[in-house]
C-alpha cells in the first residue's frame, strides 16, 4: 500500500511541480539579467489559460496532428514517473529500465516532429529534421551513459542504481564524472537549452522545438507546453537521483525518511535550476552547423566513461 501510495504521489508530483521549474528558470535568468521577470507561478497562468481556449486545427492536418499533444505528453509523463525522486519504494520500480526511459522519450519526439511536418509548413519540416539532427547524436550518448551506470552498478533500473549508490559500493570515478558530463550536454540539447536553443525566441533561423509547435493553439498548445516543461523537470531528477542520491528514501524508511527525501529533491531540483540559469546567462547560443560537435562531443565522453569502467572491471 505504501508503495502504491507513493506512486501516486510521484505522478501528481511531476505534473505539479513542473511549471514551477521552468517558471523558476525563467524568473532567475531576468533577475540575472537585470530585469524585473515574470514571477515563477506565470507558466500555471500560461496553462490555464490555454486550456481555456479552443484549438484551432489546420485544414491540411491530419489525426496525427491532433493526437500528438496528447501522446507526446503521455509519454514523458510517463518517462517522468518511473525515475524515482524522493522515495525507491513505488509500484513502478521493479519495471523502471533506464533504457525503456530513452525509447519513451523518443516516441515523443518522434511524435511531435511528425506533426511538424504534418501540416505542410516550412518551419514544422524544418524543426522536424532539426529535431532528428539533435536525436540521432543524443540518443546513443544517453545510451552510453545508461551503460556506464549499468556496468558499474550491474543494473539499469534507477531504483537499484541508487541502492547500490546509496550502499557505499561507489568511490570516486572519472568514469562518472564523464557520464554526468555526458547526460547534462544531453540534457540542454533535448530540452532546447541554450547552447543549443533558446526557448525565449521565435526565430525562424535559430528555433528548434518551437518550429514543430508554431501550428498549435488551445489545449493541444497546452499538452505541448506541458510536456516540455515535465522533460526539463525529468532530466533534472535524472541527474539528481542518478549522481547526487543522497536523501532518497529507502523501502522501509517510514513516512520521516519520504518527507527528507522530499525536502532534498527539492533542495537539488531548486539547486540545478539556478545552475541552469547561471550557465544559461553565461554563454551564447551556437551555429546550428555546430549542432553535430557538441552532441558529438557527449557521446565521446559516454563512451570514454564506458571504456575505462569496462577496462576497471576487467582489471
Amino acid at each position: 500500500m505504501n508503495a502504491m501510495l507513493w506512486q501516486l504521489v510521484q505522478i501528481v508530483l511531476v505534473v505539479a511541480l513542473a511549471p514551477l521549474v521552468t517558471g523558476y528558470v525563467r524568473w532567475a535568468k531576468a533577475r540575472l539579467n537585470g530585469r524585473r521577470g515574470p514571477a515563477p507561478i506565470q507558466p500555471y497562468r500560461d496553462l490555464y489559460r490555454l486550456l481555456q481556449k479552443e484549438a484551432i486545427v489546420a485544414h491540411s492536418a491530419s489525426w496525427i496532428f491532433r493526437a500528438a499533444p496528447y501522446v507526446t505528453f503521455a509519454s514523458v509523463w510517463l518517462a517522468a514517473c518511473i525515475v524515482p525522486t524522493f522515495t525507491t519504494n513505488m509500484v513502478l520500480a521493479p519495471a523502471a529500465d533506464l533504457i525503456a526511459l530513452v525509447a519513451l522519450l523518443a516516441v515523443g519526439r518522434f511524435w511531435t516532429a511528425l506533426a511538424g511536418m504534418d501540416v505542410g509548413t516550412s518551419f514544422g519540416g524544418l524543426g522536424a529534421s532539426r529535431e532528428m539532427l539533435i536525436a540521432s547524436l543524443a540518443e546513443p550518448a544517453m545510451l552510453m551513459v545508461t551503460f556506464s551506470l549499468s556496468l558499474l552498478s550491474g543494473t539499469t533500473a534507477p531504483a537499484q542504481i541508487v541502492a547500490f549508490i546509496l550502499a557505499g559500493n561507489v568511490g570516486v570515478e572519472v568514469s562518472l564524472g564523464l557520464a554526468l558530463a555526458a547526460l547534462v550536454m544531453v540534457a540542454l540539447a533535448e530540452n532546447g537549452r541554450i547552447p543549443i536553443d533558446n526557448p525565449a525566441t521565435h526565430l525562424e533561423l535559430t528555433m528548434v522545438h518551437e518550429a514543430m509547435v508554431l501550428e498549435y493553439s488551445g489545449r493541444h498548445l497546452a499538452m505541448i507546453e506541458a510536456a516540455a516543461m515535465i522533460r526539463l523537470t525529468l532530466y533534472i531528477a535524472l541527474i539528481a537521483t542518478l549522481f547526487a542520491p543522497w536523501g532518497i528514501a529507502q523501502p522501509g524508511a517510514g513516512a520521516a525518511g519520504v518527507v527528507i527525501g522530499m525536502v532534498a529533491f527539492l533542495l537539488k531540483t531548486f539547486s540545478l535550476a539556478t545552475t541552469l540559469a547561471l550557465f544559461e546567462t553565461s554563454i551564447a547560443k551556437m551555429r546550428v552547423f555546430r549542432y553535430a560537435d557538441f552532441l558529438g562531443g557527449a557521446l565521446l565522453l559516454g563512451l570514454l566513461a564506458t571504456i575505462f569502467l569496462y577496462v576497471s572491471e576487467a582489471v
